[in-house]
């Protein structure tokens, strides 16, 4: 009779340790739980920077003065404005004056070619100097002597479209992505030649100087080869 109660307890135990690890096979838990999807990254533009919907608002775009020239233009606020503005700045003191029609900063993604360099308006680190004149050739030789010697100032940061296998010399774009260390490295050299009188945009330079042509003809071979 003992015997018997003991065996019905045994059986008995087994039956509801059975019970309560099946249960735990269902239910959650560390071990089985479903790993959580990783958030989507935003859409950018063909150089990695994140697009932008519109400018001025809840943006990264803001219309920013273009100092000592009368402009404005569209571009991202921090270090690329300063690069870009820059650009911007030397181009209209160096190679032509830049009229209002003829400046252009972000444009909406659904207005350009995605997989173009042209996209990276959209994002705000490009923009256009006379964007109806984007074709070949229209520059003339001493002009694009002075436009090397501004992308030299960048230190290969900006390229300029007029290097691209699809040509567009109206538009000039930030050639490093968000992480790039150099366009923190140029954005702050700039900086300083903002702070110190004698250089600078707006300073006049002998761009046909050894040492200024060696550097604009070097970055020059790299930037077409690229």
């Amino acid at each position: 009779m003992q015997n018997d109660i003991a065996r019905r307890a045994v059986v008995k135990g087994a039956a509801v340790i059975g019970a309560v690890a099946a249960m735990g096979s269902v239910a959650p838990g560390t071990a089985s739980a479903t790993p959580k999807a990783e958030p989507k990254k935003p859409p950018t533009s063909a150089n990695g920077w994140s697009l932008e919907k519109e400018a001025n608002h809840i943006s990264t775009v803001w219309t920013r003065p273009v100092a000592g020239t009368g402009l404005k233009v569209d571009v991202r606020i921090g270090d690329v404005e300063l690069i870009l503005v820059h650009v911007i700045r030397r181009f209209h003191y160096g190679v032509e004056q830049i009229q209002r029609i003829d400046l252009a900063g972000w444009r909406d993604i659904g207005k350009l070619r995605k997989d173009l360099p042209e996209s990276n308006l959209a994002s705000g680190t490009a923009v256009q100097i006379r964007p109806g004149a984007g074709a070949k050739g229209g520059l003339f030789p001493s002009q694009e002597l002075t436009l090397r010697d501004i992308l030299a100032d960048c230190e290969g940061v900006v390229r300029w479209g007029g290097d691209d296998s699809e040509v567009d010399e109206s538009l000039f774009y930030i050639d490093a992505g968000p992480n790039d260390e150099r366009v923190r490295k140029v954005a702050d050299k700039l900086r300083r030649w903002d702070a110190t009188p004698g250089q600078g945009a707006g300073v006049e330079v002998d761009i046909l100087s050894p040492s200024r042509r060696s550097r604009a003809d070097r970055l020059a071979r790299i930037q077409r080869s690229a």
